[in-house]
């Protein structure tokens, strides 16, 4: 069976095959659907090589679908790219690298998400961009306000326009915020239905329902972090899941010496920024669920101070989210589960 390396780009891609009787044949090929069938359609099947990226599902699923046994690999696996010059870069030498790396084995593959979680993942990037959206419009709105003495209160986005209608704006200002506040209640109204889609998307599934009861945690968060994991059997501890989501310190240790740092945020960045939102709002929870975290978190923070607690409750509530889903078990608190555990 032919090794095929495929080094993947938006516009072009570079193509590496190796043949089993040793031939080379390496090739710029355009990144289409049409393009792919055409140079590898009419091939034996072959193990096709490439690193995941944006582009790597759909392109996965094409080459399986013409017959190919295709690995998309963690392109943070060094061994993969042990026989890489790192001082000359180049397209070809990438493609070629991928190749060698499928014919020897030296790969990890990447998890490849499920069709459901691909499109709720969407549906959660659509609402990332529409809230920092209006995140940007508020700013430039307040910052403008604050320009000529005048001050907006703090409070929901949802109650903004309100808020500006009440204060003495002068017409010069008005004129200036008008294009924005035009647009500001048609966005509140796609995030709010964002929101319904999600909380609907949550209800619906028992996975993110059963998270959903952990204090602070609501079916945003609950969805982005099944659509993140996916499999929670892909994983076999809390820390592994903690470590994935990006939230352990890094470490930088030799001999007797130790040395961490801030957390690694490797993973999905939305996933770890909802966590870390629902650390913050346990450290000012006044829920009777939330007491046991809320007080930790508070123990963290008279050592170590607020954002290093909230990031540090994001860690533990990740780690009990994971327990939740292995175990099929809603959220406990831990005089709940003291008196399961005796009875």
């Amino acid at each position: 069976m032919d090794n095929i390396g495929l080094d993947l780009h938006k516009r072009e891609s570079q193509l590496c095959i190796l043949s089993d009787e040793g031939e080379i044949v390496e090739q710029r090929i355009r990144t289409s659907r049409e393009r792919f069938t055409e140079v590898l359609g009419g091939r034996p099947p072959a193990c096709v090589l490439l690193e995941a990226s944006t582009e790597s599902e759909w392109v996965a699923r094409h080459l399986e679908a013409l017959g190919h046994e295709v690995i998309v690999a963690d392109p943070s696996f060094a061994p993969m790219h042990a026989t890489r010059r790192r001082r000359v870069k180049t397209d070809r030498r990438d493609a070629r690298t991928l190749a060698e790396a499928c014919r020897l084995g030296a790969f990890r593959r990447a998890h490849r998400l499920s069709e459901v979680q691909r499109h709720v993942r969407a549906e959660l990037a659509v609402r990332d961009a529409l809230v920092r959206t209006r995140t940007r419009y508020i700013g430039v709105i307040k910052a403008l306000v604050r320009r000529d003495s005048l001050r907006v209160a703090s409070g929901e986005p949802i109650h903004l326009l309100p808020k500006l209608a009440a204060l003495p704006l002068p017409p010069p200002l008005a004129s200036e915020l008008a294009p924005l506040l035009t647009l500001f209640e048609p966005l509140n109204g796609e995030i709010v239905a964002a929101d319904r889609r999600l909380e609907r998307r949550a209800a619906a599934d028992p996975v993110a329902a059963r998270l959903a009861t952990a204090p602070s945690v609501g079916p945003v968060t609950a969805t982005a972090f099944v659509a993140t994991l996916d499999e929670v059997t892909r994983f076999t501890s809390a820390h592994q899941v903690e470590a994935y989501l990006g939230l352990t310190p890094g470490e930088h240790s030799s001999g007797d010496q130790q040395h961490r740092g801030r957390i690694t945020k490797t993973g999905n960045t939305r996933a770890r920024w909802l966590l870390v939102e629902a650390g913050w709002r346990l450290l000012r929870s006044t829920q009777p669920e939330a007491a046991a975290l809320r007080a930790w978190g508070e123990q963290v923070a008279r050592r170590r101070g607020r954002r290093i607690a909230a990031v540090a409750l994001a860690r533990r509530l990740a780690g009990i989210l994971y327990a939740m889903w292995r175990d099929e078990t809603p959220f406990r608190t831990p005089e709940r589960a003291a008196a399961r555990a005796t009875a």
